[in-house]
């Protein structure tokens, strides 16, 4: 056995360790003395694709390579990969120093076995490299495949981990520099806040397409997880944070056949409701496992071939492969996520004045605890309030606490922008509709919301009524390590992003974040609303390009049901004279008439606390830079 110095990872943590027993396999990814079932649970984590690698081929061939996997993980990208696209290095891979012997710029990376698991590293972490069984030498051509990658078979295939957007860097040991890390320096589950996925997505474009404005404007640390299957929502959510999963708190709902289940609202909208596995599936069937099925029940890319009809998870059991591989991992999984804990400062950086402290914490149970913990009042308790500012001063409430009591809350009480609690995937007759839950599904509608910024007519607000059938609803987050993931809410659209992993860095975007949650006056409001930078076009499937002039709201057209969008096209003497007639307004009225989710500020809601005093609210900072 090699013989090193190193730090082995305990959840979050790392300690010390010489010559650790259980070797470099521990220690490389993110274990500490882990039994079998969690080495199991850790290899699906970091490793196992359920067999995605087909759909992100077939993704590149239907997008001609403005989104492929394969020129993503391109080695002279590697010196910026993270500066640039967010991602991280592989630290048993270096950057070529020329082509392959297919031509391509692959990462030389040293051979790792992991059990059950064929697979090679891409030099990104969470993207893996396959064999494609399609390939042919004799007709293989690499400038034809780089122009457009329709034209020829790759000699390989990449897939997608979960761990490619849940690791992140450690936040108490983090690199010192970003583009060279160790493995030590990863965080299995924390959620990497760095993540640019507008920048997958819009790989070979340019500011003259409307696309381009869209990946532009995402905020770092997001997925836009219907992005497949589109609901033609721009919903960019932050990337969960996975700790304390053991301490998770669970709510009873009824499936579909009458049962009932208790299970985690895991989904920022809580969509997912039949269990950690079921969810779990779900979100390998997003990343592209059992694709053969599944994009025949929607139209993965575009949205405008066909509508959305539910996946059948007994058909996917009986006829895929992939799924039954998959499923039979879940338990492992599972395992090595409960072993996660939060990361918590080392007593340098917190308050040292315990009333100090003590003040922040009443002003947590008074504002913040009714939702931001799982420990809650037995049923009965008379005086709740009471309770929790009993209860927030005990040595042990964060023991154990997952700091969220996992329920849903309106849109209209919380207040936030409403783009991914009206998300649709899982309501009856759509594709994740086996998914979710029949209580969610049964969920009452969400109250109208009134006063909605108008972005045509700032003069005249907008009233909206979430749809019903399960929407219209946010799943509290878990606040554990919340001091080293700023920016806050769903979508990071509040505070700073500096794209600083060292723990000075994250407590700068953690402290603004904080001032502005609790002093919304700070905000930036209508200025946060996501426009276009110049003009550019949308490219309809008549061949029209529809125009969009700078400083546009990108949700205006992103929020469009795909198919109507065609409806739009102006490219005949008659459109032209009408459009010349009404003005632009009257395209921008239609599409405002028509959006999904009319909400364009990102930044506002989440009020709660802003009437403390100033006293009380910068208490109530150091008390949760705590946790």
């Amino acid at each position: 056995m090699r013989s090193y110095t190193f730090w082995f990872v305990l959840g979050s943590f790392l300690l010390p360790a010489q010559d650790y027993p259980g070797g470099a396999d521990t220690y490389e990814y993110g274990g500490q003395a882990l039994t079998e079932l969690e080495k199991q649970g850790r290899n699906t984590w970091y490793f196992w694709t359920g067999g995605g690698e087909k759909f992100w081929r077939h993704t590149a061939r239907i997008t001609h390579g403005i989104t492929d996997l394969l020129q993503y993980v391109d080695s002279r990208r590697r010196p910026e990969r993270f500066k640039t696209m967010g991602v991280l290095n592989d630290p048993d891979c270096t950057q070529a120093t020329q082509p392959d012997e297919f031509g391509l710029w692959m990462d030389v990376c040293k051979t790792v076995t992991i059990p059950g698991i064929p697979s090679q590293s891409s030099g990104i972490v969470g993207l893996r490299k396959f064999p494609n069984p399609k390939f042919d030498k004799f007709t293989w051509d690499v400038k034809k495949y780089l122009a457009d990658p329709a034209t020829v078979e790759p000699p390989y295939l990449i897939g997608m981990t979960c761990g490619f957007c849940h690791i992140g860097f450690n936040p108490l040991y983090p690199p010192k520099d970003p583009e060279n890390p160790r493995w030590y320096n990863f965080s299995s589950a924390i959620g990497n806040q760095y993540f640019q996925e507008g920048t997958l997505f819009t790989l070979k474009m340019t500011p003259q397409d409307f696309r381009w404005h869209v990946g532009n404007r995402q905020p770092a640390g997001t997925s836009d997880t219907s992005r497949f299957a589109t609901d033609h929502i721009f919903n960019p959510n932050a990337i969960n944070s996975i700790v304390h999963l053991k301490d998770r708190p669970v709510a009873t709902e009824t499936m579909a056949d009458g049962s009932t289940r208790n299970v985690h609202h895991i989904l920022k909208d809580g969509a997912d409701s039949i269990g950690t596995a079921g969810a779990s599936l779900r979100v390998y069937v997003n990343i592209g496992m059992c694709s053969d099925y599944w994009t025949t029940l929607h139209d993965p890319i575009r949205g405008t071939e066909r509508t959305q009809k539910p996946f059948q998870i007994a058909l996917a059991r009986k006829d895929c492969p992939d799924w039954r591989a998959t499923e039979a991992l879940m338990e492992g999984a599972e395992a090595f996520l409960k072993t996660v804990q939060p990361a918590r400062l080392a007593p340098e950086h917190l308050a040292k004045d315990p009333e100090l402290l003590k003040r922040g914490a009443l002003a947590f149970a008074d504002n913040c605890a009714r939702c931001h913990s799982s420990k809650q009042p037995p049923a009965g308790t008379p005086d709740a309030a009471a309770w929790f500012r009993e209860a927030v001063l005990k040595p042990d409430f964060l023991e154990d606490n997952f700091l969220s009591n996992d329920q849903r809350v309106s849109v209209a009480e919380v207040g936030t922008n409403i783009g991914r609690a009206i998300a649709s995937n899982a309501i009856q007759g759509h594709v994740w509709e086996e998914f979710s839950s029949r209580t969610y599904k049964d969920q009452p509608p969400s109250p109208p919301l009134q006063g909605l910024y108008n972005p045509i007519k700032p003069n005249k607000p907008i009233t909206f009524q979430p749809p019903a059938g399960g929407r219209g609803y946010y799943r509290v987050p878990t606040l554990s390590g919340v001091w080293a993931t700023a920016p806050f809410l769903h979508n990071n659209a509040l505070g700073l992003y500096n794209a600083d992993p060292s723990i000075t860095g994250r407590l700068a975007a953690f402290n603004d974040a904080m001032e502005k949650l609790l002093w919304p006056e700070k905000r930036l409001g209508t200025q946060s609303v996501w426009r276009t930078s110049q003009d550019s076009a949308v490219l309809l499937e008549s061949g029209y390009k529809l125009k969009v002039k700078q400083g546009t709201p990108v949700h205006l057209f992103a929020n469009i049901n795909a198919p109507e969008m065609q409806l739009l096209r102006n490219d005949n003497f008659f459109t032209r004279l009408i459009g010349g007639i009404i003005g632009r307004g009257g395209l921008t009225g239609v599409l405002l008439r028509n959006n999904l989710s009319p909400d364009f500020v990102v930044d506002r809601g989440h009020t709660f606390g802003s009437t403390l005093s100033d006293a009380d609210k910068r208490a109530l900072i150091e008390f949760v830079r705590t946790f």
